[in-house]
């Protein structure tokens, strides 16, 4: 009977380069935020479902004007899917999208009594909410461990590399192995922000780089 190998353990200088690479983004930035507007749990979820392959800030244009005359998952309902679409169609997959968050604030009123329930399992049970949503909305609202992994994300740890992995499960669950528990809470913003910025997909910024003599990326700008 075969048996698989164990795997291998971080190298110790390893996680000391990636301890002071989170370190340096803690310097720069103590505490990062999401760059979507929200005011409440509720709007929080609504924006980071909305933001599924769209930008932040085509997201922002949307649902200022949306959460301003639906806050609340009864104001939605009472709003309607065609009034949502007419919001939202700037952004990418509106119909699909408009579908989901009126299914989930159906449900949010039917199951929860209008709020958004703090278990990440119970989250991505919601129509629209995958593990990133879920995850963002657990960090940002009450600081879990959470890691959500988008194609910033997942760019930059397998660029660096941080952790590699094919699949953004994949780099979830290396990420949370080698981030330092004092990083965790922050980890995930700090990398969307350094791959928004600075470690973008065509040409990143490496002359201006903050972890440049960190990064074993092969392919360097400069």
């Amino acid at each position: 009977r075969r048996t698989r190998p164990a795997p291998a353990r971080p190298d110790p200088a390893d996680l000391g380069r990636i301890a002071e690479i989170f370190r340096r983004f803690q310097v720069r930035e103590p505490e990062p935020m999401t760059e979507l507007f929200y005011g409440t749990p509720y709007t929080l979820l609504v924006a980071v479902a909305l933001s599924a392959q769209a930008t932040d800030v085509s997201v922002n244009k949307a649902t200022g004007p949306l959460f301003a005359v639906a806050d609340t998952p009864q104001a939605m309902l009472d709003l309607g899917e065609e009034r949502l679409k007419g919001y939202i169609k700037t952004i990418g997959l509106y119909n699909a999208k408009a579908r989901n968050v009126m299914a989930l604030s159906e449900r949010l009123v039917r199951e929860f009594g209008g709020t958004v329930p703090r278990d990440r399992a119970v989250l991505e049970t919601l129509p629209g909410v995958g593990k990133k949503t879920a995850a963002v909305v657990v960090n940002t609202l009450h600081g879990e461990h959470a890691i959500a992994v988008d194609t910033h994300v997942f760019r930059v740890s397998n660029r660096m590399p941080i952790a590699v992995g094919a699949t953004p499960d994949q780099v979830e669950a290396g990420l949370l192995a080698v981030v330092p528990t004092d990083y965790v809470r922050h980890a995930h913003h700090w990398l969307i922000l350094h791959g928004r910025y600075t470690c973008v997909a065509r040409k990143p910024l490496c002359a201006t780089c903050l972890v440049a003599d960190l990064c074993g990326w092969p392919d360097k700008t400069a």
